[in-house]
């Protein structure tokens, strides 16, 4: 089984939505998807509501995740490990032990052709960038579920 974290500051808004897109389109009998935050502001809270709103839109239900941190173990739990943007980046890697590990983190878009490096931060905005991030994230996991497939 393949294992997939996809990861964000606070893990309530880009990366529930990343993980439940992404574990939507891919078989739960190959693949585990789940998502974690890089800071420890929302552990145990649920996503976002513009972000279950938007999911929920899109038949996509997040509504049962919950925040959590990412963790060093995390690196021996994962196969994958998706960032959204460069500070996530940094901070995952940051933490990485060995070249193995930090060979497992990578930016998800630049996993894609999409011709954007990072995904936007919606929090700060209103419902529109959360549609925009839901479909910016729909595309590309569309094309890294396809090469994982």
């Amino acid at each position: 089984m393949t294992r997939i974290l996809m990861v964000c500051l606070g893990n309530i808004c880009r990366s529930p939505l990343a993980h439940g897109i992404m574990e939507s389109k891919l078989p739960s009998d190959r693949f585990y998807v789940d998502s974690a935050g890089t800071a420890n502001y929302h552990i145990g809270s649920p996503p976002d509501k513009r972000s279950v709103s938007v999911a929920k839109k899109y038949g996509i239900d997040i509504s049962m995740q919950r925040g959590r941190q990412f963790k060093h173990s995390d690196f021996e739990d994962f196969d994958i490990i998706f960032t959204m943007d460069s500070s996530n980046y940094v901070n995952v890697v940051r933490i990485a032990r060995t070249q193995t590990e930090a060979g497992k983190v990578k930016m998800l878009l630049e996993e894609t052709d999409l011709g954007v490096a990072e995904v936007p931060d919606p929090y700060y905005g209103n419902d529109s960038g959360f549609e925009d991030v839901y479909h910016l994230l729909d595309k590309a996991c569309t094309q890294i579920a396809k090469r994982l497939l």
